[in-house]
């Protein structure tokens, strides 16, 4: 008999976790709450378009839908700087060409949804997840477009149901020592537009993510497939400048004129969508325990929300796909080891990309503008380039090398930065800084 799986959330990782497990011989069905997304009209200002780097496209790679993927994917081959005083800085992501792709959420979720329905996975819409009874494996939904409550039977239940997941919920209410934390930055964002030029060409560069830092906050645009940018402006809900403040549309036109100059030029409907699309929160999520015996696991969001500054939300949870189906490999379907051994390894990733995405949003809003810490980012590069093999800088870990962990990446960036912190005290670093001596320096201190 075909083992049958039940996927709370029909979002980008419960959509792939799906085409994984019906790859592995499972009957998947998943139950989402949102009407389908193919044929409702989704409210524009919530999208945030998503970065996809190495760790999304290896686990996209191992089920065969990449090549679909890249159809719908812009690449991003740095940042593209915008300053405050009108100049513009470029600085490439990594090395040889690296780049990281420029995807957005509702095309993206459209697509894997419509390659899980090839893979013969139900999925099925307006199902709202009302409680899980543990000792009968019982789920209760209430179907919302006939106001329907119904029960299902299942033996194994993953949660993928984003950051306010319910299935998590019902989890922790009947957990004993549940641990949660839940913590929000003082940081909204909201989605604004630069459309296309006459004829669909596009109005900046392409090729790069845009970002105007601004010190306490920082506006960001990434390509679309029909030469529009989705722009996204993280600012403070309070304080003067905040969304609070900008409370008229010449008050928000003036402060963008001033403050996005170039940006405000291309943005002939600024005031409409600044005033219709929504003012989202930012929040960070952890838990534990993740899993309960062999019949449940949280994934995803549901198990780990991140902030969205390293571009790394979607793809961490589309590294937890590809980590399970290695452990399903590996255990030959024995789920009390494969949920247990999941947890083990992606707890500790969770948390520690927790911690990096918090980080790089102080080194986006602010520091990329810095004359210091691009002088440093300069020397990182030579040397890396110089000694692969002893120095891979942070960013360049994360995005591009899908075989070092979240929890090594962030430990082995801390102790570089700590070297670096020392480098940069160096009297007239600005003028030695690509001397063998500083070279001698830092090789000195990698084997301490």
């Amino acid at each position: 008999m075909q083992k049958e799986v039940t996927i709370i959330g029909a979002g980008l990782v419960g959509s792939l976790l799906s085409i994984y497990l019906s790859k592995q011989g499972y009957k998947v069905k998943v139950y989402e709450r949102r009407p389908d997304m193919r044929k409702a009209a989704i409210s524009a200002g919530r999208s945030i378009n998503l970065a996809l780097s190495d760790r999304g496209i290896k686990a996209l790679e191992e089920v065969g839908i990449m090549d679909e993927i890249r159809k719908i994917s812009i690449p991003m081959h740095g940042r593209q700087m915008h300053l405050a005083d009108g100049k513009l800085v470029y600085q490439a992501y990594g090395k040889d060409g690296q780049f990281i792709n420029s995807v957005s959420r509702g095309d993206l979720n459209r697509t894997l949804m419509n390659l899980a329905e090839k893979h013969q996975v139900e999925i099925c819409f307006n199902e709202r997840c009302d409680n899980i009874d543990w000792s009968k494996n019982e789920i209760h939904f209430t179907n919302t477009e006939r106001n329907q409550p119904h029960a299902i039977k299942q033996d194994l239940i993953f949660g993928s149901d984003g950051a306010f997941s319910a299935a998590r919920l019902t989890h922790q209410m009947q957990h004993d020592r549940f641990q949660y934390q839940q913590y929000y930055i003082d940081f909204g964002y909201k989605e604004l537009t630069i459309p296309s030029g006459a004829n669909g060409e596009f109005l900046m560069e392409k090729n790069a993510l845009h970002i105007w830092p601004r010190g306490n906050y920082m506006l960001i645009a990434l390509p679309n497939m029909d030469g529009s940018f989705t722009c996204t402006l993280f600012f403070p809900f309070e304080g003067d400048p905040s969304f609070a403040s900008l409370n008229s549309k010449e008050k928000v036109r003036s402060f963008f004129n001033t403050t996005f100059s170039d940006a405000a030029k291309l943005m002939p409907t600024l005031e409409e969508d600044f005033f219709n699309n929504a003012t989202a929160s930012l929040v960070t999520v952890k838990c534990f325990p993740w899993i309960r015996e062999d019949k449940f696991a949280l994934i995803g969001d549901a198990a780990h929300a991140i902030v969205p500054f390293f571009g790394q939300g979607m793809n961490c949870g589309f590294e937890d796909c590809s980590v399970l189906n290695q452990l399903i490999t590996q255990h030959g379907h024995n789920w009390n080891t494969i949920l247990q051994e999941y947890q083990t390894l992606r707890k500790p990733d969770g948390d520690a990309i927790a911690t990096l995405a918090l980080n790089n949003f102080v080194e986006m809003r602010d520091k990329v503008a810095d004359t210091t810490f691009l002088l440093q980012k300069k020397i990182e590069a030579q040397f890396s380039a110089k000694y692969p093999n002893k120095w891979t800088p942070a960013y360049s870990m994360v995005t591009f090398s899908p075989n070092i962990r979240y929890s090594e990446a962030l430990e082995k960036g801390n102790a570089q930065q700590s070297i670096m912190d020392e480098i940069m005290q160096i009297e007239n670093i600005s003028e030695i800084w690509n001397s063998e001596h500083i070279e001698n320096i830092m090789l000195e201190k990698i084997k301490k």
